[in-house]
């Protein structure tokens, strides 16, 4: 028995021996090579450490010492700045626990005539055996070449196609803002229309498209006017509706506490944010106002965050998942969670029974919803409301006074 234990702690020390660093010794020479350095870069066995170690050529010499477990594949160039596979004085070859010689030549390193690695050995002789093969490629390869270099020509050409069509876009949007006078002066006209005519099914009518972004103390003292046959009318509830949604969305009011799967197909709950300033930001890919907002969301965002802000994007986009997707990576917006709204469209009609944006009186985008650490709205900001300074001058006095 001990003889036999004795067998077992001999083969154990010789293996340890075996997977133990031994020296290796690397003597270069070099023929018509001006740089000053060489530079020898290599991995351990199990490619868990990397080595980069460099050595003086003097009068065409250099020598290389160091330690190596087994036979790993080295890389020595003369370059610093180029470590290109295809560079002519860059060479890789099997570095051993040996003593070893290179010869190289300028601009012909792959030609290097080594000794001392039978690893070495062995490589070279395969990669003589594939140079027929490697031979026959080259008019594939070439093939392959143009028409990769033609994808990419393309690729190129789309993304300027794509940044000139955004670019387009958002001229095209400034410019609606010519129509601001007009649409005022029209929306004037509805105003003293449904003032003058409470029971007037018109009335009621004109009302709907008034709470898109308006002000809700106007829109529901327009709605108070109404008589109560108006107010009852199909148009009447449906507006009566669309004011309780901007209160349940405004401050003072507490959050609607949603659950949803977000963009990285991880669940998200709003009531898990608690303790926590929270910004959900109701956006879509479409938006251009929202698109261009993203920027200072993201300075805003990196600037509070590790105060305790965060933010929620609720994208519009269920219909156009893809589009959604882009969206965030393009503006790299990622940063935070995003979900969809949750609006479904099926047979024709909207089910809005697990929209998000119901739940805060969403009507227009972008619009930003501030919920304070309690799950209190203490924040209301879309357009034809309070804008982005107004939500800047709020965030510096919550967090400026930690």
């Amino acid at each position: 028995m001990k003889k036999y234990i004795g067998s077992i702690l001999l083969l154990t020390n010789l293996s340890l021996v075996a997977l133990g660093q031994q020296p290796f010794v690397l003597k270069g020479e070099t023929v018509n090579v001006s740089s000053p350095y060489a530079y020898l870069g290599y991995r351990s066995g199990d490619g868990s450490k990397h080595t980069l170690d460099s050595v003086k050529i003097e009068h065409n010499a250099f020598v290389f010492k160091g330690k190596i477990e087994e036979p790993v594949m080295a890389y020595l160039y003369v370059d610093r700045n180029s470590r290109s596979v295809d560079d002519p004085n860059a060479v890789s070859f099997y570095l051993e626990p040996k003593k070893m010689s290179i010869r190289l030549e300028k601009d012909k390193f792959k030609d290097a005539l080594i000794k001392g690695s039978k690893s070495q050995d062995e490589w070279s002789k395969l990669n003589v055996d594939k140079k027929v093969i490697r031979k026959e490629m080259e008019p594939v390869l070439e093939e392959y070449g143009r028409l990769n270099k033609r994808y990419m020509d393309a690729d190129a050409e789309l993304k300027l196609l794509e940044a000139k069509v955004k670019k387009l876009k958002e001229e095209a949007y400034d410019y609606r803002e010519n129509f601001t006078p007009f649409n005022d002066r029209l929306a004037q006209l509805d105003v003293e229309f449904i003032k003058k005519n409470p029971d007037s099914y018109v009335s009621s009518f004109l009302m709907q498209f008034m709470t898109t972004g308006a002000d809700l103390a106007k829109i529901e003292g327009l709605y108070n006017g109404l008589s109560d046959q108006i107010k009852n009318s199909g148009n009447g509830r449906e507006i009566a509706e669309k004011i309780q949604g901007i209160k349940n969305g405004s401050p003072g009011s507490k959050a609607f506490e949603f659950t949803a799967t977000d963009i990285n197909e991880k669940a998200i709950a709003l009531a898990a944010f608690k303790g926590k300033y929270v910004l959900l930001d109701f956006w879509a890919s479409w938006c251009v106002p929202c698109r261009k907002g993203n920027p200072h969301l993201i300075d805003l965002y990196t600037k509070y965050k590790s105060k305790g802000f965060e933010i929620i994007g609720v994208a519009d986009d269920d219909r156009s998942q893809a589009a959604w997707h882009k969206a965030v990576d393009q503006d790299k917006i990622g940063i935070w969670r995003h979900v969809l709204n949750g609006l479904k469209f099926e047979n024709g009609e909207f089910d809005r029974s697990k929209s998000i944006s119901v739940h805060f009186g969403i009507s227009t985008l972008p619009t930003k919803i501030l919920i304070d650490p309690n799950g209190m709205i203490v924040g209301r900001y879309a357009s034809g409301s309070e804008t982005d300074t107004e939500l800047d001058k709020k965030l510096a006095e919550v967090f400026g006074a930690q």
